[in-house]
């Protein structure tokens, strides 16, 4: 199985970078075999990227932003749910391997996971479902809570430098725009 992590190696964005780098830093500690593939260089990498990112993993403009990581041809996911990951020592999970030889998974007791003892009291809280249940329920609303956060902080972060040569013709034609009614204003009111 290879993992495959879709970068941007002319980005502009230092947030871009910061976060490809996050990335191959920990995937190098942890040994794992990757294969870093430039979205900015080659255009069939760009356009495979874009077309196997999950409708729901995309951001409200369509365009995922680097890094994006696959399994193969399977998705894995971005930035922020591999830093997830990562924080919940779940790394090999998350890229669909199995742990390194002599690794330990790490058991939750239930009561640390939902973070109340008292079972019986959160099943009578949320009508008859079982901690577990209670606590993916809950698990999944943070989830959604952090993936609209970080679709929010996605749309204010620069896109690469490719969108902002997209966006630079309208930009100027705009502006353009601008300038004439102005001046269309001004020799109406100089009449």
């Amino acid at each position: 199985m290879v993992i495959k992590v879709f970068l941007a190696s002319s980005s502009g964005s230092t947030a871009i970078k910061k976060k490809q780098q996050d990335v191959l830093g920990f995937l190098e500690a942890l040994k794992v075999d990757y294969a870093p593939l430039d979205i900015a260089c080659n255009e069939d990498n760009r356009m495979w990227m874009r077309e196997n990112v999950p409708v729901e993993k995309k951001p409200t403009n369509g365009i995922p932003l680097p890094p994006q990581i696959f399994n193969e041809e399977s998705y894995c996911g971005d930035y922020e749910t591999f830093f997830d990951a990562k924080e919940d020592n779940a790394v090999f999970a998350f890229l669909g391997l199995p742990p390194p030889p002599g690794s330990k998974k790490r058991e939750v007791p239930m009561e640390e996971f939902n973070g109340d003892e008292h079972t019986e009291e959160v099943e009578a809280e949320v009508g008859g479902e079982t901690g577990e249940e209670a606590a993916e329920e809950a698990t999944e609303e943070d989830a959604a809570a952090e993936e609209k956060v970080a679709k929010e902080e996605e749309e204010v972060v620069e896109d690469t430098e490719e969108a902002t040569e997209d966006t630079a013709p309208v930009k100027q034609e705009e502006a353009q725009e601008e300038v004439e009614d102005e001046e269309a204003k001004q020799e109406e009111e100089d009449e």
